[in-house]
């Protein structure tokens, strides 16, 4: 097995999080950023056969270098099929096919409900947001969801101000009384402090494990709602040797990923 190093960035540790959610064989839909690093660090890792699809219709990308948008023309050479938002939202989406959806918001609470709507009432607002996009669909369709955010009291609530993309919804029963797959749902929110996973009964998100620099009692102050803590509770795994030389020498030799270093993904 690879030593573990820590010789690392807080969002290095985030990719690899999301990496080790995925599985082989497993289709997933990512965008730009974390998500497509986080897919093709398992791809060249661990789960070989798994296929990636970018919202815009780009499926099984292999891109030259880091692209900056899920529509960058450096996604398209090699790629396996360039369709559009019909061929990734309806005959893969809707169709049942996709296994993992990587999701991220300008507000979560502990359901893995998104906000990326409104802050404050609809009608009368603080700030107005981008919209949905495609995240409501994946988020409703996805067989599992992962969901990359910031530990703080802004960016995650006990219950969003406004539901863009469905978690949970309001508990236990909740997203198929609203008519959605059964046994679909968010798995893992991975923050910059901790990685969150949510408990089959109540639905609410938990502490499962915390970063190396980051302590439970932290992690509880930053947290607006009563979180739970596994009995399990450990530090995370750092990256591995393996996993920095995919990040550093394949996928992001120009270390495209500090720029979260300056959002505060530290």
């Amino acid at each position: 097995m690879t030593t573990p190093t820590y010789d690392y960035i807080k969002p290095e540790l985030m990719a690899c999080c999301g990496s080790r959610e995925i599985r082989d064989n497993d289709l997933v839909i990512v965008g730009t950023g974390f998500p497509t690093m986080s897919a093709n660090i398992a791809k060249y890792d661990h789960a070989p056969n798994a296929t990636m699809m970018q919202e815009s219709g780009v499926i099984d990308a292999r891109p030259k270098r880091t692209a900056l948008s899920v529509g960058d023309p450096c996604l398209n050479p090699g790629a396996a099929m360039i369709g559009g938002l019909v061929e990734i939202m309806g005959m893969f989406l809707q169709a049942g096919w996709v296994d993992v959806g990587f999701l991220s918001g300008s507000q979560v609470d502990k359901f893995g409900n998104i906000n990326t709507t409104v802050i404050g009432d609809y009608n009368n607002p603080k700030s107005r947001l981008p919209g949905s996009g495609g995240a409501n669909p994946i988020g409703s369709l996805a067989k599992r969801t992962l969901i990359i955010a910031l530990h703080d009291k802004r960016r995650l609530a006990e219950k969003v101000d406004f539901i863009t993309t469905p978690g949970y919804i309001d508990g236990p029963g909740a997203r198929e009384k609203w008519g959605l797959p059964p046994g679909t749902g968010p798995q893992v929110l991975i923050t910059n402090k901790a990685v969150l996973r949510f408990d089959r009964d109540t639905c609410e998100a938990y502490l499962a494990s915390y970063h190396p620099g980051n302590s439970v009692d932290e992690i509880l102050a930053a947290t607006p709602w009563d979180l739970k803590v596994a009995d399990d509770v450990h530090e995370t795994e750092p990256p591995t040797e393996k996993e920095l030389h995919i990040i550093r020498e394949v996928l992001d030799p120009a270390r495209m990923i500090g720029i979260y270093e300056k959002k505060g993904y530290v």
